[in-house]
């Protein structure tokens, strides 16, 4: 029965990927317009979250946010998630309506077109760049002076099928500690039985996430930084184990 599936599975990376750039194409003449100045990024991040809706309905996904506390509208904050999904950009772009700014890996500044855009408006870093890292907070400072936040998948990268949740780097930590923003973090519960970067798997459905509480950096210091990591993963770690048993 499961060889039946392997041509739906074939065609449905295929049709994601159509998904993906069917919105940039149409809207690329907007889109090279808002880009084009940063002050003009919260444009950018309301079509971005048309874009993320936009695939993950396409894709046959329905989703349902969970929320522990409630963001304030003048503050900023530095979001994370676990990482297991090609979806887990769209997903954030869906879970949080409040702008933010997605830190992540320069190779992906390397796809055609989508990488145009993500190089243009996203903090981008070389993990084996000490230099890189030390401008990544030199970006989010600025971008947080703009009333912006911050979002980091704090694996780093995302880990093997088996792994629940990888060890977390600590640069979200240090930027929230250091810029003195609440961390948020959600639990992506469902990404990677949806569509996880195994081929032959995954599936229309529902996509949960869970929205916890806040956690506080006003009063702690960049010796702290192991404390508050370790605290971020327990949390997603002990909601991801109880899904699973």
């Amino acid at each position: 029965m499961k060889f039946f599936k392997y041509p739906f599975w074939i065609l449905y990376r295929i049709w994601f990927y159509i998904l993906v750039l069917i919105p940039i194409i149409i809207l690329l003449p907007i889109l090279l317009v808002v880009v084009s100045r940063e002050q003009w990024y919260p444009v950018f991040f309301k079509i971005a979250r048309f874009w993320g809706k936009f695939i993950l309905i396409g894709m046959g996904f329905r989703w349902k946010i969970e929320k522990e506390q409630t963001l304030e509208k003048e503050k900023s904050y530095m979001f994370i998630a676990n990482h297991t999904s090609m979806v887990d950009i769209m997903l954030m772009l869906v879970a949080v309506k409040k702008p933010f700014v997605f830190v992540g890996k320069k190779e992906l500044a390397k796809i055609p077109i989508f990488g145009f855009f993500y190089k243009k408006t996203c903090i981008l870093v070389d993990r084996s760049s000490a230099k890189s890292r030390q401008a990544v907070f030199l970006r989010a400072q600025k971008r947080l002076s703009q009333g912006l936040s911050i979002c980091i998948f704090p694996e780093g990268k995302v880990p093997e099928e088996d792994i629940v949740l990888d060890e977390f780097k600590d640069g979200a930590f240090r930027l929230a500690i250091n810029h003195k923003i609440p961390i948020v973090p959600l639990t992506f519960l469902d990404n990677k039985k949806r569509f996880s970067y195994t081929i032959f798997s995954g599936g229309p459905g529902i996509m949960r996430v869970i929205k916890h509480r806040f956690l506080d950096t006003y009063n702690l210091t960049i010796e702290d930084t192991k404390t508050l990591n370790d605290s971020a993963r327990h949390i997603l770690l002990n909601m991801l184990q109880e899904e699973h048993k």
